[in-house]
């Protein structure tokens, strides 16, 4: 019997059949960086992946792990790919207790849905991530890549909302760690140190998060500026001062002129600031009148508010702006970058001004109160006659982000480039303690091999 049957049948005596899937349509469909898996397997219970993971590790099979697959370009290229485990049909809220403000739910359960659920309870509450994809990204998938999005300056990130979990590691066991209490650690942390780890040292099934009650209000400040050092002045002052944004975000031209289609913004300038505000009605209403007169210091040309509904379309927008340049150009290259908060301005304009020397088309948006910059470039049609430009950029964004104490990630791009670089970008100290981790917890080397950074 050839390898890939005897996998389908040894597989179809752990789960249902119609679970067990060798359709050439859907193993390309799951197919990553040129490399198809030989069987796509659902389980439905934590108890059927611990025994796909057990048999897997007996045999030496290499498994990917995938939710709805928003975050399956993110990671370097497999070494090696035999199953991929899918986690849709762990899709069920296992305890909500609104009162004490935890919710526990498994992996496969989208953030839209939970969002959805919990806002119906009382006044409603809310599980404070925005990563993108809100409505088609996986529990499991955010927490795994620590996905966040624009309002974690207020709230974090997953290592901040997640307060247990339970987890499949590659031998088959099932590992609880943490739980409902918040404060319950004793040791080491095997919780967080599941987050981010882009399922190399076990599959999540279940996770328990803290939650929050709904703001009463939620606003828009939108602020245009015609030369960057007018708003990176403006936010340094705002960053400075004692009001509180959920997000503070700043875009340069080609970034506002993408975003226009989904809402109206002011045409002038060549920056535009845009800080989102939540909490009760009269603390935003003062906010936004305070940084409006902020901003006409630093020289700001036109101010817009946006409530309600044009407030959640424009944040949708930014948080989904990804997506967007995906549906419109084929072969965009997404890349995030980190550094001191306080280098935000003179990174963007480093940035602008390799992008402008190598005559390539940028879109930056920056989480200006977190030290983050996304870098979407616009490659057009002729990606293969371009490649060594394209890497040329990588090579020097990364060299000035390192310089102010960060890293550049690659997050998508065609196959042509990412075989050319790193996509972790410059290797750190800490990569040998992942190393390490990773030959400790998975010496069989069975759960995303080449995915993660140094290609563990």
């Amino acid at each position: 019997m050839p390898k890939a049957d005897r996998l389908f049948s040894k597989l179809k005596e752990m789960i249902d059949e119609a679970n067990v899937v060798q359709d050439p349509d859907r193993l390309k469909a799951c197919a990553l960086d040129g490399k198809k898996p030989k069987v796509v397997v659902t389980p439905g219970t934590i108890d059927e992946v611990s025994k796909v993971v057990t048999y897997a590790s007996q045999e030496h099979l290499a498994i990917v792990p995938r939710g709805n697959g928003t975050k399956m370009e993110m990671g370097g290229i497999p070494k090696k790919m035999d199953i991929v485990l899918s986690t849709g049909r762990l899709h069920r809220i296992t305890d909500r207790d609104c009162e004490n403000l935890t919710l526990s739910a498994e992996s496969g359960l989208t953030l839209g849905e939970v969002q959805q659920g919990l806002s119906k309870v009382g006044k409603g509450y809310f599980l404070p991530l925005d990563p993108p994809f809100t409505d088609q990204a996986t529990l499991g998938g955010i927490v795994a890549t620590n996905s966040s999005g624009p309002k974690r300056l207020l709230y974090g990130t997953a290592r901040d909302m997640m307060i247990g979990a339970k987890t499949v590691f590659p031998n088959g066991d099932i590992v609880v760690s943490g739980g409902k209490t918040v404060k319950n650690v004793s040791g080491y942390d095997m919780c967080k140190l599941l987050i981010g780890s882009y399922g190399t040292l076990g599959i999540l099934c279940e996770m328990t998060f803290k939650l929050l009650p709904l703001p009463e209000k939620e606003a828009t400040l939108g602020l245009s500026f015609a030369a960057l050092e007018d708003a990176d002045d403006f936010v340094r002052e705002l960053r400075g001062s004692q009001l509180i944004p959920s997000s503070i975000e700043i875009l340069n031209g080609l970034a506002v002129q993408k975003m226009r289609g989904p809402m109206s913004m002011p045409p002038n300038g060549n920056y535009f600031v845009a800080i989102g505000l939540e909490g009760v009605a009269e603390s935003i209403d003062r906010q936004v009148s305070e940084m409006s007169e902020m901003g006409k210091k630093h020289g700001t040309l036109e101010a817009v508010t946006l409530d309600a509904e044009k407030h959640q379309v424009f944040w949708v927008a930014l948080r989904d702006f990804s997506s967007r340049l995906t549906g419109e150009y084929s072969n965009v290259i997404s890349m995030k970058s980190n550094f001191l908060i306080s280098k935000c301005g003179e990174v963007l304009a480093s940035y602008e001004k390799i992008a402008q020397g190598l005559g390539i088309h940028c879109a930056f948006i920056s989480h200006a109160g977190n030290g983050i910059l996304y870098s979407h470039v616009l490659p057009g049609k002729n990606v293969r006659s371009r490649v060594e430009s394209f890497v040329e950029l990588i090579e020097k964004m990364t060299a000035v982000a390192v310089k102010n104490e960060g890293s550049l990630v690659v997050e998508s791009s065609p196959l042509s480039i990412k075989k050319k670089v790193d996509v972790w970008g410059q290797s750190r100290g800490d990569y040998l303690v992942a190393r390490r981790l990773k030959e400790q917890i998975d010496p069989a080397g069975i759960l995303n091999i080449g995915r993660f950074v140094g290609g563990i």
